[in-house]
């Protein structure tokens, strides 16, 4: 099948678009307002964008709390959203009106950041403290406003569980993160396999072959 964007012409009982690009890693992301006001919300348009510096991004549908908060302060956290805490990101997803705390509202539990002042989320595995860069709003073709902005942070600090650092190295797929698929699907991270980038053309790494999931 085939179908424009512009006419959305699929025939499907739902718009397939978030089910295509997927699974997405989820932001939650803590932020805090000028008055001291916590919000915590996931956001599955979210990835990191650079590694040196690191730096991450998540984009708002609509001028919501997080970015509202954001741009006040200038700072904001993104928590690993997990399988064992899946619940509590879906309740934070909730339309709590502003001003309301979401950690208190899932019985979450706030955990001081060393370099800025939202909360983490103490449950969660790793989180990230981050410093806001630039919020881009977006337009369409025409050049009119969408009602969507991409917020960029540069990570300043990073938390990290340490019952999951083995051999030296961070096991994603021990800490089951979970991402945002189409409708009201979501997967988890419980499997991973390693390849090697090949170094040339040549290189053995190149050609093709069969990697075996390695489970956490």
């Amino acid at each position: 099948m085939f179908y424009t964007t512009e006419k959305n012409d699929h025939g499907l009982p739902h718009d397939p678009f978030k089910a295509i690009v997927a699974p997405r890693p989820i932001g939650w992301i803590t932020s805090m307002s000028a008055s001291g006001a916590i919000n915590l919300a996931p956001y599955s348009y979210f990835n990191g964008v650079h590694s040196r510096p690191p730096m991450v991004m998540f984009a708002s549908e609509g001028h919501k709390d997080s970015l509202a908060f954001v741009e006040e302060t200038k700072e904001f956290v993104c928590n690993l959203a997990t399988w064992d805490l899946r619940d509590q990101m879906n309740q934070t997803s909730a339309p709590y009106p502003r001003g309301m705390n979401e950690l208190t509202e899932a019985g979450l539990t706030p955990a001081p950041c060393r370099l800025v002042k939202p909360p983490r989320v103490a449950e969660a595995p790793c989180a990230l403290e981050c410093k806001w860069l630039q919020t881009v709003a977006l337009n369409d073709l025409d050049g009119r406003p969408v009602d969507g902005w991409v917020v960029f942070g540069r990570v300043v600090g990073v938390h990290i569980d340490e019952r999951y650092i083995r051999n030296g190295l961070l096991d994603t797929a021990a800490m089951k993160p979970i991402a945002r698929g189409g409708y009201h699907d979501y997967s988890v991270v419980t499997e991973s396999f390693t390849m090697r980038r090949p170094t040339s053309v040549s290189d053995p790494a190149a050609q093709p072959r069969t990697a075996e999931p390695a489970k956490a």
